[in-house]
This record gives C-alpha cells, structure tokens and sequence, in this order.
C-alpha cells in the first residue's frame, strides 16, 4: 500500500512514513515508561483497577513494586460509568485486573476481556469474597433483577479479605516480591482491626432506637449489617433514577414512623428529593456521604480506604447521636514507606 501511495504522491507518502516511525517511537516510549524495573532487574507488575476503594487497597499492597491505575474517576456513579475508548490500551498492557465483580462494572469488564493479554489475569474480587448464598438483594438492587448490592467495601473485614486476594495474586505473579506483598498485608490487616474495633465503640455509643440508615445511594448494606444498624430504606431506584412522588411520599411516611434524627445523602449523587423529605420530616439531612470517593486528594493522608471509612462512619455516628472521638486513633496514613507508583484517573 505504501508503493501505491509514494506512486500517487511522493509528499502524502513520505508524510505517512514519518508519522508511523513517529508513532512507533511514542509506543516505545510510553511502554518503557510504562515498564518500570525493580532492583532484580524484572519489570514492575502492570495492574488496572477500578473504583477507588479497590485501587487504594490495592495500592496499600503492591506499594512500591507495582505500577498501578484506576480506571473510574472519583466523583463519578460507577454503576453507569463506561470507559472511554483509550482505556482499552491499559487494559492490553496490564499484568493483572483487579474489579469488584458482582456486576458493578460490566462496561469495563467487557472491554477488559476484550483487549487483554491471553496470559493477564481478571480477579473479580467481590465473586471471590462473598459467596453467592450471601449475596444482599434489596432497595436499589432487587432480587428478581438478578443483581446483587456490590458495595462489599463497606465492611472492613470484607475489604480485608479483598487485600489478601490481592496480597495471593501478586505473590504468584510476582514471586520474589511474596515477603513484601505480606509484609504490606500484615500492616494493612492490624489497620482493619483496629478500625473494625473503634466502629463498634463508636455504633454502641448512638441510642439504640437511632440505630437506622436511610440513605440515598445504596452502599451500606453490608456494613450495617456487620455493625447492627438497620437500613430502613434506600432514595434511589435500581435504575438509579429519581423515586417517584408516590415513592418519595411513602419515605417520608416511613421516616415520621421510624423517628430517624438523621437521613444521609452521597456527594457523589446530589437529590434535591433527600432535600425535600427533610424538610417535610423536620429532621437533619446530611449529604456528604463518601460511597467510593475517598476524601481529600491523591498525596494526602486520608486519601485511602481506611481514611474513607473513618470519615463515613464519623458522619453517621455522630448524625446519629452518637460519639465518633475514638475514629481519630486510626492510622489512615500510607501503609508501606517510600513512593507509591498508583494513578487516579
């Protein structure tokens, strides 16, 4: 095709030779950079992942020995979110994909079993956590959907199994590194515990009878049910649309009845409709709950999973009635020392 181009024009030709060689040497480029060295001499894992819990989890175990990207922008609704185009390259470069699974990100699933590696691996880590008998159906994610409420995160003890999956993987895929992926773990998990421990305090401290969540997004079935908190009701419908005004009419009836002191919304997913049930019930409505956006940005100390969990969790408690003073105890600095290699989109 080139002989026939040179034939036709001699400028287009010579234009499309210096923009292929071009071209070609920025893929070199980029993939060197890219393929980063560890002192062995053997390249860095590639790993993609998704929401920003799982890629700050991630990061908190692969820490200096992986380069790592997240793939759906903080801020954005990761039910709905569909990969631009260009994602598809990280995606065929990568060594190993880490997503929630249960159907959270099906667009990005699609397109990373399109354009992977025979030899790159998927791990659907919510698949691999929870068993399909313990699956939660309910408000925005209705059993006769099929679908089940993917937001495992939620409880720490969950998110902690999610890290010893990650720890397992990229000890296989990189064995020389097995001592610090463990090494990473070991201090991840005394960080969980110790989380897990001030939760529970602070839940004990909120009155029993205020012991319920009504919130916009559904996010926090799993953990309520770890901590003892009823979820009485979620705003947004499956479709994730706005509820109806018999829907919203019947929320309000239910809150009048629960005598909830608080309902909590999501920074992610702005409603005037929680707006409008306050103010018919009297009661506070706090709008700033984190559903995978983790506080602050990349660089600051609570920019993490542990630094998500306390803010939420200091939000609901203290919403509530309750004490949230032992929150500030938890570590939600870096886990590892020295540079992480991790991009948030």
């Amino acid at each position: 095709m080139l002989k026939t181009i040179f034939k036709y024009d001699n400028k287009i030709g010579l234009f499309l030779v210096v923009f292929l060689v071009a071209l070609f040497a920025g893929c070199q480029t980029e993939d060197a950079k890219d393929q980063l060295l560890l002192e062995d001499g053997s390249i860095k894992p590639r790993v993609i992942t998704t929401v920003s819990p799982i890629t700050s989890i991630v990061d908190a175990i692969g820490g200096e020995r992986i380069t790592l990207k997240g793939i759906v922008p903080e801020g954005v609704n990761s039910h709905t979110f569909d990969p631009a185009p260009s994602t598809a390259i990280a995606f065929s470069n990568a060594d190993i994909i880490f997503l929630n699974g249960l159907y959270l990100e099906e667009p990005a699933l699609d397109m990373a079993l399109k354009n992977k590696r025979e030899e790159s691996k998927i791990v659907l880590l919510g698949n691999r956590t929870l068993d399909k008998s313990k699956w939660v159906y309910d408000f925005s994610f209705p059993e006769e959907q099929g679908v089940p409420n993917p937001h495992l995160w939620t409880d720490p003890m969950l998110a902690l199994e999610y890290a010893l999956i990650v720890s397992a993987e990229l000890s296989a895929l990189d064995p020389s590194g097995e001592t610090y992926y463990q090494s990473n773990y070991k201090t991840f998990e005394a960080r969980i515990l110790n989380l897990d421990s001030e939760i529970k305090i602070a839940v004990l401290s909120i009155p029993k009878s205020n012991r319920k969540l009504l919130t916009y997004h559904d996010s926090f079935p799993y953990f309520a049910k770890r901590y003892g908190l009823t979820v009485i009701a979620a705003v947004q419908p499956s479709d994730f649309t706005e509820p109806s005004a018999r829907e919203v009419a019947q929320l309000i009836d239910q809150v009048r009845l629960e005598k909830v002191p608080a309902i909590f919304g999501s920074n992610v997913f702005p409603s005037p409709v929680m707006s409008q049930i306050a103010h018919e019930t009297q009661i506070s409505f706090i709008d700033n709950l984190r559903d995978d956006d983790l506080p602050g940005s990349h660089g600051d100390i609570g920019h993490s999973y542990l630094g998500l969990m306390v803010e939420n969790v200091r939000t609901i408690v203290v919403a509530l009635g309750g004490d949230a003073e032992g929150l500030q105890y938890v570590d939600t600095s870096p886990i590892f020392q020295g540079e992480s290699q991790v991009i948030y989109p």
